[in-house]
């Protein structure tokens, strides 16, 4: 057993039995100075005057504990007798550790440099061994100017918790006075403490009356009502003003008056109730601050904003392409159709697909149609696409950030409403193992994602005109001014491409790496621990062929085949394999016919079908004959058709009207020619020409009439004749 200096045992048997420290340890003279923490009641040093009375009430204070401070010699053949035996432990005595004040920092430091000799070992060692004792190291700190007391104060606390400075520490200063007991004001007891109001001070200055306070202090009974009547009203409690109103009414209001046959309660006087500064007085020593908070709020409430953090997102997740986040806001920004800019078509809806262990934003999708599991299914067809197709779709650049590119994930995390959708099942059944959902109104359980839409939004403000800020407690600075709208949709969404590529290439994720991870080199980003998860092993990758993508993912609707080409919502769409097989021939001569189709409603520029004759699908470009262009989405196609629907009455009176007026002019002009012909023939009396002859009458007469109006011969003039016969050879080469 070690019997170094400071070390605490406790013997368990003997005449000896008890705790002790070794002071010092002498192999010379084969003794061990040691002091005992917890000397017997009859060794005490008994206080001096006469005896005290018999303990009839509760103490005040609390006990001191014993004064140390004697040293004991002990054989050290007879301690180690003691070890061989099991005699002896050796033990710990722990002090309370807290943070200090700046009073108990100063009363520390001084008594650091007041007990200094006995915080050096070396002079400690000789001046015990001198005098056989503390007493030479005392009087030493006592010539110094320190009280006596002092010293032996701070000597018993050394020999308790150790000889080291640590030991010096004052005892916790909130706890003087008893704290967080209870001194009630009841009949016959104590009086009410605090300051005297104006009255009684008055009072007492001028002639030395002392008044009873109008307000007494509070009583047991008092407490135990407040408590009980605040135990009666529903949570979440009400404002602390009503709540106390309330607390008064239900408990300290016990007397009624007959008015009208009618009982009427009598408000109580004053005194007769305790006042709102007991009231909440009592209500905050009595009741937990935790649970005051619960009683505040709601349970929902306090779980979504204000409960303790017990995990992370990321827990239960192996690793990145497992756990997908998915969600849907909308944005605040105000958008511009690409049909006619002078459109405004409103605020978009935004999905966001997270990868949730690497925090990555793996794809996003902008529509304009409400929040929708056919939504959702495009967002997730447009993170698992090839890169390349999606550039092409929306005529925007995308360049990838996370390598490798991600493939569809094992577990998705949606919003409720599309978990429990007929079409999330589908989907799910057949492209993703596992679909789970957070509870309803807690989106504290998939934050991150809501997290990703509040920097999606923050940065767009300063740099999009129409973007507003909603969230801003100012309520001026929350524009609505939707003129100022300047994006189209194909726009917005390569601006969010590159906010969320410097998101997934700078957002700061060193906290996410560990040590391991910091010796490989890992950049702290979204993307490098995309990476690093894939480049380990722990990250998920499904490959899921482009066809399926599209068939399971994307929409689809009727096209027909004519013999201008595919129609699809009167847009014109062909192939070189349609071509090639002749699908319009056959059209025009057996008749048109039905495919399914299904389209990207980010872009009218192409469609897909299946094959007939072999695996896979046919991909069906826009003609350049078709209604529509490239860069537009369908939802503006079909905004634009709509448009020319609403004037369609219009046009159609307007072209009648015209008819109808072309009509009457024609009639009139039967009618005059009627008119004419019927008069001439009755006044003709001569024997009419044949037909021959007076067609040959009427194209004399038009040759002399345009004889007479002819320009002059200009045959003889060379350059009128080269311009004449280039023209002439031009119109023949277009009539070829």
């Amino acid at each position: 057993m070690d019997l170094s200096h400071n070390i605490a045992f406790r013997i368990l048997s003997g005449e000896d039995a008890g705790i002790y420290r070794v002071v010092l340890n002498e192999v010379q003279i084969n003794k061990v100075a040691v002091v005992r923490l917890d000397p017997p009641e009859e060794t005490r040093k008994a206080k001096g005057g006469r005896k005290r009375l018999e303990k009839t009430k509760k103490p005040r204070k609390k006990e001191r504990p014993p004064m140390l401070g004697t040293i004991l010699w002990m054989d050290r053949n007879d301690l180690y007798g003691l070890t061989e035996g099991e005699e002896i432990n050796v033990i710990e005595v722990e002090q309370e550790n807290y943070l200090l004040s700046e009073s108990d920092n100063k009363l520390y430091k001084y008594r650091k440099e007041a007990m200094a000799p006995f915080l050096s070992f070396d002079h400690f060692r000789e001046m015990i061994l001198i005098h056989e004792g503390f007493g030479g190291l005392v009087n030493e700190v006592v010539a110094t100017g320190s009280s006596d007391s002092f010293v032996r104060n701070n000597l018993s606390q050394l020999c308790r918790y150790g000889f080291d400075e640590t030991s010096l520490r004052p005892t916790r200063s909130v706890r003087c006075g008893a704290p967080d007991e209870s001194r009630p004001c009841d009949p016959g007891g104590r009086r009410k403490s605090g300051r005297k109001t104006e009255k009684q001070r008055i009072a007492l200055r001028a002639g030395n009356i002392f008044l009873e306070p109008e307000q007494p202090g509070m009583s047991s009974l008092w407490r135990s009502a407040i408590i009980a009547a605040d135990k009666r009203i529903p949570a979440p409690k009400p404002d602390m003003p009503e709540r106390v109103q309330m607390i008064v009414d239900s408990a300290f209001v016990k007397r009624f008056r007959q008015e009208d046959g009618k009982l009427v309660l009598i408000n109580p006087k004053l005194g007769e109730y305790p006042n709102a500064r007991q009231i909440k007085r009592v209500l905050e020593k009595s009741i937990p601050k935790l649970q005051r908070l619960l009683e505040r709020t709601t349970k929902g409430h306090f779980k979504r904003s204000l409960r303790g953090l017990v995990a992370r997102s990321w827990k239960g997740v192996v690793g990145p392409g497992h756990t997908w986040a998915i969600d849907s806001s909308i944005a605040d920004v105000y958008l511009r159709s690409s049909v006619n800019r002078a459109w405004i078509i409103g605020r978009p809806v935004v999905y966001i697909i997270v990868d949730v262990w690497s925090t990555a934003i793996v794809g996003f999708y902008v529509c304009v149609g409400g929040p929708s599991w056919d939504m959702a299914k495009i967002a997730l067809f447009s993170a698992v696409v090839n890169p390349a197709l999606l550039s092409s779709l929306w005529g925007y650049e995308f360049t990838p950030t996370l390598y490798p590119a991600p493939r569809m994930c094992a577990t998705l995390l949606c919003d409720r409403g599309e978990y429990l959708s007929q079409g999330a099942k589908a989907t799910g059944a057949k492209l993703i193992p596992d679909l789970s959902y957070t509870p309803p109104y807690r989106p504290d359980l998939k934050g991150l994602v809501e997290v990703l839409h509040r920097i999606e939004k923050d940065r767009q403000y300063y740099f999009i005109p129409g973007a507003i800020d909603q969230r801003r407690e100012e309520y001026d600075l929350r524009r609505f001014d939707a003129s100022e709208a300047m994006l189209t949709i194909p726009e917005y969404v390569a601006f969010l491409h590159e906010t969320f590529s410097t998101y997934n290439l700078t957002a700061p994720r060193d906290a996410r790496l560990d040590v391991f991870m910091r010796a490989a080199g890992i950049f702290p980003s979204p993307a490098g621990l995309w990476r690093y998860g894939h480049e380990v092993g722990v990250g998920v990758s499904r490959h899921i062929s482009d066809a399926k993508l599209i068939t399971e993912l994307l929409p689809s609707e009727q096209a027909v085949v004519t013999r201008q080409g595919v129609k699809f919502l009167g847009m014109e769409y062909s192939s070189p394999e349609i071509e090639e097989r002749e699908w319009t021939a056959r059209a025009r001569n057996f008749g048109t016919w039905d495919i399914q189709s299904h389209y990207f409603p980010g872009s009218v520029s192409r469609i897909w079908t299946p094959d007939p004759a072999a695996a896979g699908l046919l991909e069906l470009q826009l003609s350049d004959h078709s209604v529509a262009s490239p860069e537009l989405t369908v939802q503006e196609f079909i905004d634009a058709f709509m448009v020319g629907k609403i004037n369609s009455q219009e046009n159609a009176h307007i072209k009648l009207m015209i008819a109808m007026e072309k009509r009457r002019k024609l009639e009139a002009l039967i009618k005059r020619a009627q008119e004419f012909t019927a008069e001439a023939v009755a006044k003709a009396t001569e024997q009419s020409p044949s037909m021959s002859e007076a067609r040959a009458f009427e194209g004399a007469r038009f040759a002399t009439s345009n004889a007479a109006t002819e320009s002059p011969d200009t045959s003889d003039d060379p350059i009128q004749s080269a311009f004449q016969e280039m023209m002439g050879s031009m119109f023949g080469a277009i009539n070829a």
